[in-house]
């Protein structure tokens, strides 16, 4: 079929992390292993959180929300990833390409602006704690929840819905192991000026104010922190920001530098890395540092092992 002078892409072959053929085996077992460590890990704090009723406070909403998001984000890529390192033929249908370009960018958007709003309810409990509960009410954390789904859905559709109207003439390879932005943009004859401004204005906004949100929370916060004369209620205090500052550290860490980079200096090979990291690696590693640093979920836990133990 011709569209102009170009030809229509009907689907796209996906390089993958590695083309060796001795390496396909032993990576489908590690993203498998590290898949399933994300499932159960974030369902089940999903559940933990969901079952116990001393969890039930915004923090722990949100960061209910969060492992509901992790286990979306892998999702989006995994399955098809695994795939791909047994199949021959590593191609993927344009409208599936698609799909998951626009929730991978969804899920990505709603993770890095869930932290700032989980950063903000920090500031709230440490710097303003007599008005918690009016402050962070229900309906207050539900609206926020609303409104960061509603920024990545429309922050996705944006960006699909321009990549996706360029023609793709030179080769359908892309050499990536999913449907990611710049690695399509560099398969695109079309002018892709647009698109790269779009891309930067709108990591920008998204990325900027939820990183000026968390950086100014935690200005406020360390400066509550530090008016606390004993070291036992400075150390309590900073002891509940400690699992989302490793968090923040790790996803916008990897985000600046898959991202803030003007396409001419992509190197592919280690985008594939940092996109390794932050789609799969990042989602298996948070519910562990929300479990192994958090003495509330390590109650709860506990405590639901041994009434599991009981019940048996």
């Amino acid at each position: 079929m011709e569209e102009g002078n170009h030809s229509v892409v009907a689907e796209f072959i996906l390089s993958g992390l590695t083309d060796r053929p001795q390496l396909q085996v032993p990576l489908f077992v590690l993203f498998l292993l590290i898949y399933g460590v994300t499932l159960v890990g974030n369902g089940g704090m999903t559940l933990l959180i969901t079952s116990d009723s001393q969890l039930h406070t915004p923090m722990y909403f949100f960061l209910r929300n969060l492992s509901f998001c992790d286990i979306c984000c892998s999702t989006v890529i995994a399955p098809k990833m695994l795939q791909n390192f047994l199949a021959e033929r590593k191609n993927i249908s344009r409208t599936e390409c698609a799909v998951q370009m626009y929730f991978s960018i969804c899920f990505g958007d709603i993770e890095c602006v869930l932290l700032a709003v989980m950063a903000y309810d920090r500031y709230v409990a440490i710097c303003n704690p007599l008005l918690y509960t009016v402050i962070m009410s229900k309906q207050r954390c539900n609206q926020l929840v609303a409104g960061v789904c509603a920024v990545g859905l429309m922050d996705a559709m944006i960006h699909t819905c321009l990549t996706f109207q360029l023609s793709f003439c030179s080769s359908n390879v892309v050499n990536h192991f999913f449907c990611d932005i710049p690695p399509l943009l560099v398969l695109s004859c079309s002018d892709t000026h647009i698109n790269e401004i779009v891309l930067f204005a709108f990591t920008c906004f998204i990325t900027l104010n939820s990183a000026v949100t968390i950086l100014l929370s935690y200005v406020y916060i360390f400066s509550t922190i530090l008016r606390i004369r004993s070291a036992e209620g400075r150390y309590k205090a900073f002891s509940t920001c400690t699992c989302h500052l490793t968090t923040v550290v790790l996803l916008y860490g990897t985000g600046l530098f898959m991202y803030f980079r003007p396409t001419s200096s992509y190197s592919m090979d280690t985008d594939k890395v940092a996109s390794v990291f932050y789609t799969l690696l990042i989602p298996m590693l948070n519910p562990l540092i929300y479990s192994l640093r958090n003495r509330e979920v390590k109650d709860a836990l506990r405590k639901a092992m041994n009434k599991l133990l009981t019940n048996s």
